[in-house]
């Protein structure tokens, strides 16, 4: 057929951009400007920021949210290549495992205040004079509150992989190039979602600690939502609290309809389990990028480009495939272990042995035993509040999962709900422990489960949600109910994806006792019993000592911790109920 015999309505059809093209020609410029508009404040010289201080005009909330939108989106595009390399090289060297696990527990572990008096000066320097190095070490900071959970989550995927999907790989002789993205990163993907936007949340509960960088008796606080709510407390501003909070709404609601739902949609590309007669997941962002003509364009060039570099990394595993099969029939030498183990040994008595004079320099040993006694009762609290959130977000969780309809609504009021920081609670936990004399050690605690508790219930959902569905139809045929249905069937089927948020819980709770038991509001100020208020003064004061010292200690615990109690739960649960 001839193009002029066409149609006119099917020639102007494929000339003129649809409604979808317009909605995505509107959305790609509107970020275009955005981002360089972010991009022209990096380089303005830093006295800019004493130049013009935060205000608590609402107006100013339009530009604050945006910047805090772009750090966090930053870090979590760093996050994801963190993820991809850190916990893929953990899941499959049993050597690397060895110590990249126990240094992802502490990492996770260290405060973020201690990663901010750590790499600020580093970051400053990249730029001297220049908001660019503060903005740098913002965004790494709230990349500590990111990464972590979702190393973890890659990393408990890629560990329970199921046999007979591994067994298909190889038997289509999949390279590890192609192993990755076909099966590994597919797998792991509906979890991997749900813990990026409990790391998003993550993100948010400390916005107020990542937008105000202390170098000395400097503060530089850098225009965000975090400053913003900060400025707030100090003044006591409950008007302008609330339009933080509606305002931290709004972005959360803006990051769920345009990267967490068209992801949580494509997700349901990758469940293991379909159940028939489900309505699909469905978000308008993923209908645009189908029906607009201009993006699938651009999507197909996209598309040729990674073709062709697979094709690629193909013809390059080929080439070095022959080498590697060599290399893996001879046995490695005996004396591979103890030179790596021996030389990991060596690192770490060398960093205990640098700290521990830094430390001693300055501390006596009655504080260090003092503050070992503080890491105790921040431990006893930490221990009450993951049983209490067990018990109270595991059933929840379970019967959400089950029921795909009701996450789709729980899920952005959950995201919400994990992100509010600790902080907007200040001017309510501290006017009742003052007005009714309640003790700072009980009543301060629940601020540390605030946000950390979200990653049992995510985690959960998860697990409900990934449960086979035979699995489910055997129960119901045979009228298993009660307890009986709960320890056959629901927990061990969600009992890994339990313990990665626990663990994410656990160490996170940690973190969070910094903000948690030192409080203030105005001029009040309500400190409890532990290492997070500790730290917390510690910071405040410029005493680097102390400082290092309450990291140190925390870190301890939190190790201490993950290697006794949760890592053999973690084998056990791998052994045990690993889906085959």
């Amino acid at each position: 057929m001839r193009i002029d015999r066409l149609p006119i309505s099917v020639l102007t059809s494929r000339i003129v951009p649809g409604r979808w093209d317009v909605v995505a020609i509107v959305l790609v410029f509107g970020i275009l400007v955005y981002l360089s508009e972010a991009a022209r404040g990096l380089t303005q010289p830093l006295a800019g920021l004493e130049a013009t201080p935060i205000s608590l005009d609402p107006w100013k909330l339009i530009g604050y949210s945006a910047r805090s939108a772009l750090r966090m989106l930053i870090a979590m595009i760093a996050s994801l290549v963190f993820t991809f390399t850190y916990a893929t090289v953990a899941a499959k060297s049993r050597r690397a495992e060895q110590l990249l696990v126990p240094l992802l527990d502490i990492l996770q572990s260290v405060p973020i205040l201690g990663f901010i008096s750590v790499t600020v000066v580093f970051f400053l320097s990249l730029t001297p004079g220049r908001i660019a190095g503060a903005e740098f070490a913002a965004i790494f900071a709230i990349f500590t509150s990111q990464a972590w959970n979702m190393a973890f989550s890659f990393y408990q995927s890629l560990r329970s992989v199921p046999e007979e999907l591994d067994e298909v790989a190889r038997g289509f002789r999949l390279g590890a190039w192609m192993r990755f993205w076909r099966l590994e990163v597919p797998f792991a993907m509906p979890s991997l979602i749900w813990n990026m936007m409990m790391s998003m949340s993550g993100g948010w509960f400390f916005v107020v600690a990542s937008e105000a960088i202390s170098v000395g008796n400097t503060t530089l606080t850098l225009p965000g939502i975090g400053s913003y709510i900060a400025l707030a407390i100090d003044q006591r501003n409950l008007v302008a609290i609330g339009w933080a909070i509606g305002a931290m709404f709004i972005v959360i609601l803006v990051y769920d309809q345009l990267l967490f739902r068209p992801l949580i949609a494509s997700a349901d590309w990758f469940t293991l389990e379909q159940e028939a007669g489900l309505t699909p997941s469905r978000a308008w962002v993923l209908t645009m990028l189908r029906r607009s003509r201009i993006l699938r364009l651009v999507r197909r060039a996209f598309a040729a480009v990674l073709h062709r570099a697979s094709r690629w990394g193909q013809g390059l595993q080929r080439r070095q495939q022959r080498p590697i099969k060599l290399l893996r029939r001879k046995t490695p030498p005996a004396w591979i272990d103890p030179l790596w183990y021996g030389g990991i040994s060596i690192l770490v008595l060398a960093a205990l042995v640098k700290m521990a004079l830094f430390v001693h320099s300055g501390v006596t040993g009655a504080e260090i035993g003092h503050v070992v006694v503080l890491g105790l009762a921040t431990l006893a609290r930490v221990a009450i509040l993951i049983a209490i959130a067990s018990l109270v977000w595991v059933p929840i969780g379970v019967a959400i999962g089950l029921r795909p309809n009701v996450s789709r609504i729980v899920q952005p009021i959950a995201q919400f709900l994990a992100a509010f920081p600790a902080n907007l609670f200040f001017p309510v936990v501290v006017s009742g422990i003052v007005a009714w004399h309640l003790s700072p050690n009980i009543w301060l605690s629940p601020l540390m489960i605030l946000g950390t508790q979200w990653y049992i219930l995510f985690n959960v959902i998860v697990g409900a949600s990934s449960l086979p569905l035979e699995l489910r139809h055997v129960g119901e045929n045979l009228r298993i109910r009660g307890w009986l249905w709960w320890s056959r069937i629901a927990l061990p089927a969600i009992f890994p994806f339990y313990l990665t948020g626990a663990i994410t819980a656990s160490g996170g709770s940690w973190n969070a006792a910094i903000v948690a038991e030192l409080a203030t509001w105005g001029k009040e100020r309500l400190v409890a019993t532990g290492l997070g208020a500790y730290i917390a003064e510690a910071t405040s004061a410029g005493d680097a000592r102390r400082t290092v010292l309450g990291i140190v200690v925390m870190s301890l615990f939190v190790v201490v911790i993950n290697r006794l109690f949760w890592r053999p739960l973690y084998a056990y649960a791998e052994r045990r109920f690993r889906m085959a």
